[in-house]
């Protein structure tokens, strides 16, 4: 079968630009190079500024994550200029990040991801009736609830950052707010809400504690059957779906996970520190090279940029990282193809690894045995991959497994707040000083690295968990893991490949994709079509 070459656009469905170059060898995809193609070039805008441009500088790289960015840049001020933080300020930031994060869950399945699930290559499917009617855009029976639903947590955010996208509200020794007892009871009865009216009644057909009940992948399958109300909600019928079309057999990736980790124990942060930062963590921070377990130490990130947009080559830490733009026409050159960064690992012993990063990775890292009484343990989905493996299918479950576990940690935090306790305690603003600043916003591990020269910026990156997922070859010609998880997905209608897209959302690369398909052997693009999306 010869080799078919065509262009998709857009393959992603969120913002940005990211083009698709894949080589197709008898309906398999044989190799793949994902190309950023905008250049953004936060890290020049910051150079020189205040330290706390970041603050409002960086929640702006992203309509939908925005709070994620202050999270982790307001921590690589902290640590850097060693203020304190009250347990107040640590519970507030925790509720604001896990709100957002409770927003993009539905969001992103019914309005990015499930609308593949009704496309036309699946029309034979025995259950492909049922899909369209829960799934299709706007007229589902399940799309419009979990649209509009989504909303609801963010609406909690905005009571305590003023503002929901885009907030400030975390600055370096606390939060800019004073909440009152009617907004704390306020944010309960939201979360109550949106949990009785999308989590529990339409998601799981269920109790939020029941699925949490579930620690291997077999856990899951006899919970589909336990109940008509389990096998009847979206989650049993898109596990049903998911393995009836296939879901569950390509999209594997790298096979190795990146978390660095989020959300504090008050008690063990107050004073933030680098060296601190992971026996602090509730949500752990580590590495799984697909073997062992590693702790994550943020020295050992490394970003290459030997194929991408930038000037030279070599592979630097974010502290020393540099951002000298080349004009694309003469970087293609030098090899180079994308203005993304490859961002990868230094593994003793394995060297510098590409690692994946997202909603499976951190819950494969919460599978690791050794976890403190505060920290999460969960050991289903280190289970699901080693059970099942990685696939398109297990990347979405370990996303949606994430709504029932941040609802609950978010309501416990809100029945902590101590209204009569401090939210501020004012910092030194140091002259000198290196800091650094981690999350886990919706799509993965989110970080700031900052020096501080002379009171002003020195050097300031930021390595974003689409950079992780989506970087180009390395200086060893090692693909990233979105590469690499497109090599070896078979298309079934090389005029409609529904299956990249499936494995460019399951990622939910923070970038829209266009997609060119190139014969393997004559490198011919034989045509040209456009996929209907939500921008």
């Amino acid at each position: 079968m010869a080799v078919k070459n065509m262009t998709i656009s857009p393959l992603g469905r969120v913002e940005g630009d990211l083009d698709l170059r894949v080589a197709v060898e008898d309906g398999v995809v044989t190799d793949a190079w994902t190309e950023a193609s905008m250049f953004r070039g936060f890290e020049i805008i910051l150079k020189g500024k205040d330290p706390q441009a970041g603050l409002i500088v960086t929640p702006r790289i992203c309509g939908i994550c925005g709070g994620s960015h202050l999270f982790k840049a307001v921590y690589a001020l902290d640590t850097a200029w060693r203020t304190q933080v009250p347990h107040n300020a640590t519970l507030i930031r925790n509720i604001a990040q896990a709100c957002e994060t409770l927003q993009s869950i539905p969001r992103w399945f019914y309005a990015l991801f499930a609308i593949d699930l009704i496309n036309k290559n699946y029309a034979k499917a025995q259950d492909y009736d049922e899909a369209v009617r829960r799934f299709a855009p706007f007229v589902g029976t399940s799309y419009e609830p979990g649209v509009t639903l989504s909303g609801k947590p963010v609406e909690v955010y905005a009571m305590f950052g003023g503002q929901w996208p885009h907030s400030s509200f975390m600055i370096p020794g606390g939060v800019m707010c004073g909440p009152t007892l009617s907004e704390v009871t306020r944010s309960i009865a939201i979360l109550d809400y949106w949990a009785d009216a999308w989590l529990e009644k339409q998601w799981l057909g269920g109790s939020v504690d029941r699925w949490l009940e579930n620690k291997t992948w077999n856990d899951v399958l006899a919970w589909v059957e336990e109940s008509d109300e389990h096998y009847n909600s979206d989650c049993g019928f898109f596990i049903r779906y998911a393995q009836e079309i296939g879901l569950d057999k390509f999209g594997q990736g790298a096979g190795a996970f990146l978390a660095t980790g989020t959300y504090f124990n008050p008690a063990e942060y107050e004073f933030p520190t680098i060296e601190g930062r992971n026996d602090a963590l509730i949500n752990r921070a580590g590495v799984y090279d697909g073997q062992e377990f590693h702790d994550f130490d943020q020295a050992k990130v490394r970003e290459d940029h030997t194929h991408s947009f930038f000037r030279g080559s070599g592979s630097l830490h974010p502290f020393d990282g540099v951002t000298e733009p080349v004009d694309p026409a003469d970087g293609r050159k030098d090899g180079k193809y994308s203005w993304a960064k490859s961002p990868r690992y230094d593994i003793p012993g394995k060297g510098r690894i590409p690692l994946e990063a997202g909603p499976l990775s951190r819950q494969v890292i919460a599978g690791r045995p050794g976890a403190r009484d505060y920290q999460d343990y969960d050991p289903l989905f280190l289970d699901a991959i080693q059970t099942i493996g990685p696939s398109v299918m297990v990347r979405v479950m370990a996303r949606m497994h994430e709504a029932a576990k941040y609802y609950k940690l978010a309501k416990g935090w809100l029945n902590e707040v101590n209204l009569h306790e401090k939210f501020y305690i004012k910092p030194v603003e140091h002259a000198e000083g290196k800091g650094f600043g981690s999350t886990e916003a919706a799509r993965g591990a989110l970080s700031d690295w900052i020096v501080i020269k002379d009171g002003k910026i020195e050097n300031y990156q930021v390595v974003t968990p689409t950079a992780w997922n989506i970087g180009p070859q390395d200086s060893d010609s090692v693909h990233g893991p979105m590469e690499q998880a497109f090599i070896g997905s078979e298309i079934a209608d090389m005029a409609d490949p529904v299956e990249l897209g499936h494995v460019a959302r399951s990622f939910d690369s923070c970038l829209v994709c266009t997609v060119h398909a190139y014969d393997a052997k004559t490198g011919k693009e034989l045509s040209k079509f456009q996929v209907s999306g939500l921008c």
